[in-house]
């Protein structure tokens, strides 16, 4: 509980969210905040190893109905990931500007391996959108995750001004069909 009420001030003030407002948040005394937690640093640390879960982008996916096209199938799942994304960025950068780096502390273990056990679950998890076309699939189903996975991620990357970023449903499409159009 503490945690969830947590995530939110942290994007928002940083390393710079105060005890009272951590408790106020909680719904619990300031006193509360230090029984449960050693220090802020610990409660950090505890917050951002939460926010690197794939735990509510994969309960997103997981309700994706698979009675559909696939590549609504993949532009409902490509906008979970794409807020999910979103989301740890924004609480990376916030800590990152505080000067935090809290998962490297408190014993939570090595951040590399956290991060490819949520890519690898994320790639199965969107290895299950493709089942469906198992038949007419060009590659495996785990494969082709792995290789929307990257397109996704890599194509959500800042781009200029002049509106050149493409929409999920464009990225689906140049995956699925590919970038010259029929002749």
């Amino acid at each position: 509980m503490i945690v969830q009420s947590v995530l939110p001030l942290m994007v928002e003030h940083g390393a710079g969210v105060t005890t009272s407002q951590i408790a106020r948040a909680a719904g619990i005394g300031e006193g509360t905040v230090f029984r449960v937690f050693k220090d802020k640093d610990e409660l950090f640390a505890t917050c951002f190893a939460e926010a690197l879960k794939p735990d509510q982008v994969l309960d997103a996916i997981a309700v994706i109905d698979l009675e559909q096209p696939l590549d609504d199938r993949l532009v409902e799942a490509a906008d979970a990931l794409s807020a999910h994304l979103q989301r740890m960025g924004a609480l990376m950068a916030v800590m990152h500007g505080s000067g935090k780096r809290p998962e490297h502390r408190h014993g939570l273990g090595d951040g590399r391996d956290r991060r490819r056990e949520s890519m690898t679950a994320m790639r199965e998890a969107m290895a299950e959108l493709f089942e469906p076309e198992k038949d007419r699939l060009r590659l495996p189903a785990t494969q082709l995750a792995a290789l929307f996975l990257s397109l996704l991620f890599s194509g959500r990357m800042r781009f200029d001004a002049n509106g050149d970023e493409p929409t999920t449903m464009e990225l689906v499409d140049v995956f699925l069909n590919g970038a010259v159009g029929a002749a």
